[in-house]
């Protein structure tokens, strides 16, 4: 069975451009990678939690930051050339890539080295314009964006500033 991830993809409005936040995965095996490696906050669950649920949970893991908007987009689901299915939702705020912090894991690195290192999950946090950010993110995840787009282009749906603060500090 393929495995399933969940997450969620902040938006704002800057200068009149839609800017989404993207994460960049740790470890060595992404270090040298900038195209097609950045990602949604995400994260795998398991079949008896709900994704929307893990998705809020693994955005908190990968950030630092506890998700407490109340309004979401859904954007769907799509598969990734891995196998791995993703749901995402997003959601309007704002915050200080460079003030985040990432839960960390561990790896035998160099592989059958017998040496154990501990990563970040993600090891850099950026705001990308939505083209840009098309270049930067994986493939399959262009769908992502390209949904959330679409959403924002009813009207009143894209704010400058969201209503409450969706964010808070763990």
């Amino acid at each position: 069975m393929a495995k399933r991830s969940a997450g969620l993809l902040m938006y704002r409005q800057r200068n009149r451009l839609l800017e989404v936040l993207l994460v960049h995965p740790g470890g060595p095996f992404w270090f040298n990678k900038e195209f097609a490696s950045w990602s949604i906050p995400k994260g795998e669950f398991n079949n008896g939690e709900a994704a929307f649920a893990a998705a809020k949970r693994e955005f908190q893991e990968e950030t630092g930051l506890i998700v407490s908007a109340t309004d979401f987009l859904e954007l769907g689901e799509v598969k990734q050339s891995n196998g791995k299915r993703i749901t995402a939702w997003a959601f309007a705020g704002d915050c200080d890539p460079q003030t985040l912090h990432s839960n960390t894991f561990v790896l035998e690195y160099p592989p059958r080295s017998g040496k154990f290192r501990e990563f970040p999950e993600v090891d850099r946090a950026a705001w990308f314009e939505v083209e840009a950010a098309k270049e930067r993110i994986i493939k399959a995840q262009i769908a992502f964006l390209d949904e959330l787009t679409r959403l924002l282009s009813a009207p009143n749906l894209l704010r400058s500033q969201p209503l409450n603060d969706p964010l808070m500090r763990d």
